[in-house]
């Protein structure tokens, strides 16, 4: 942290008086994100101990910059320290604008605009800074290849159809993977390919998009980008407003290359599905492997891609064998039951300290209640309780002792059980609830749990627990 104050010094002249984290509890990204500030001045700090990523992204940035593109400003790096100070954009992703703006498959007219706006830039990084972008810094490869691909399809593999445990004969399947792979390599692939072109991945700030984490950036295919996006799962785009938009950008690519529409959509869906496939892997390690549940509240919406792609288009190619484990997939009642899971309502409780900043909304819902623990007898106060948290039995039993407390979780009680039964009937998917007092180490831990204690006893709810402060410490 140290290092990001020295950068952000350096920069601004003035030292920063507000260090707050950024990185989501729910993110899959090992980087740390850290907002800085002094007054007016703001900038993100990035701690990241990959050495060639950071320097992927770093070259990326001022090169994309150059062509003019919307891009944070790199406003210093220690690349021997992993860390590096760039401009903030702000708070908003295209993905959190999108979920703010839309009732079911109706989008507001502005989150198509936005989406226009993003897909007709995406050729200049594809075409225009891609023909003299340096991609020897690219990692882990400089090109989406044999290699990569094949990378993507076994992640699938193993981590998706082997633990989901849908049967598949293994060598019937590496010869659809190589079929794939062979026909996917004959498209152009002499492009920049963004690799995560995602709408998490897009900032929007006054209505203009910005761009980030492209550090995976490499040469590749037109197709894969304008994939990722337009079938990215969580954001859940409607059939009509995926062709609209991959339409715009079709016309947008025509101002770089002679462009074959024919040709370009016979791979565009072999392209989407290995996009998909590289979703669901990554869903599988997370979820099924590291028993990171929440990841897997993903899949339900790719397997609605999936199964939208096998109704609606059909390859150049025969692939039986991934055809079928496909079929397998959506008849699949351990999938099935996940897909169950996603329609309830996701209830994430945190304990924070007012000393920092309120917990981040990861949903793009904006945050829900924030209740205020300082009004209650501060067990920190006391010796005997400096030591523990508010999961200790002796915090607990000294809380419980307490009248005010009890009649201040009546009123929460009272408030979100009626917000539940509310968002519940109204199809909602997401709400936070925070509760903050001086530390963040006893009332609010002790208030938080009680809540979730409360509310896991009721049907159609899913709720996970963050204590912020705690988690700092490792606790």
């Amino acid at each position: 942290m140290e290092i990001l104050k020295k950068l952000f010094e350096e920069h601004f002249q003035v030292a920063a008086e507000k260090v707050q984290p950024l990185q989501g509890q729910l993110s899959a990204s090992g980087r740390n994100i850290i907002r800085l500030a002094a007054g007016k001045q703001t900038a993100i700090g990035i701690l990241y101990g990959v050495r060639e990523e950071n320097v992927a992204f770093l070259s990326f940035s001022r090169h994309f910059r150059k062509h003019g593109l919307p891009v944070p400003e790199i406003y210093g790096e220690a690349l021997d320290e992993g860390a590096y100070l760039e401009e903030d954009l702000g708070d908003t992703t295209l993905f959190e604008f999108l979920s703010k703006n839309r009732a079911g498959e109706t989008l507001a007219p502005e989150v198509i605009e936005a989406y226009r706006k993003v897909v007709a830039i995406l050729p200049r990084f594809q075409v225009e800074a891609g023909r003299d972008v340096d991609y020897s810094v690219c990692y882990p490869r400089g090109s989406f290849d044999r290699q990569s691909i094949a990378w993507d399809l076994n992640y699938f593999k193993y981590y998706f159809l082997r633990l989901a445990a849908i049967p598949f004969s293994e060598q019937a399947l590496e010869d659809d993977f190589g079929k794939l792979t062979d026909f996917l390599l004959t498209a152009r692939s002499d492009y920049f390919l963004y690799r995560d072109f995602q709408s998490r991945n897009v900032m929007l700030r006054e209505g203009k998009p910005y761009f980030v984490d492209y550090q995976g950036g490499r040469k590749g295919a037109l197709q894969y980008d304008i994939a990722s996006l337009l079938f990215d799962a969580k954001a859940d785009l409607p059939p009509s407003v995926r062709e609209l938009l991959l339409n715009h950008y079709l016309d947008a690519l025509e101002s770089f290359v002679d462009l074959d529409r024919k040709a370009f959509l016979d791979h565009y869906y072999a392209y989407v599905y290995v996009r998909i496939l590289q979703a669901l892997g990554a869903y599988g390690f997370r979820g099924f492997y590291e028993r990171k549940t929440h990841f897997l509240q993903s899949v339900p919406y790719a397997l609605k891609n999936l199964r939208w792609l096998l109704h609606n288009t059909k390859l150049p190619i025969e692939l039986p064998t991934l055809m079928d484990a496909f079929r397998s997939m959506l008849a699949s009642e351990k999938l099935l039951s996940i897909a169950s899971e996603a329609q309830n309502l996701q209830v994430r409780i945190y304990s924070f300290s007012f000393h920092r900043e309120l917990p981040k909304d990861d949903s793009g819902n904006g945050g829900g209640f924030v209740f205020d623990g300082r009004s209650l007898a501060n067990p920190g106060r006391q010796e005997e309780f400096k030591e523990l948290t508010g999961k200790d039995a002796p915090v607990r039993e000294y809380l419980n002792q307490q009248e005010s407390v009890h009649q201040f979780l009546a009123s929460v009680f009272t408030l979100v059980d009626a917000a539940v039964s509310n968002y519940q009937q109204r199809g909602f998917k997401n709400l936070m609830v925070s509760f903050g007092c001086t530390g963040g180490q006893h009332r609010s831990v002790f208030l938080a749990e009680q809540l979730a204690k409360r509310l896991r006893g009721k049907g159609g709810l899913d709720v996970e627990v963050h204590h912020v402060e705690l988690e700092k410490m490792g606790r």
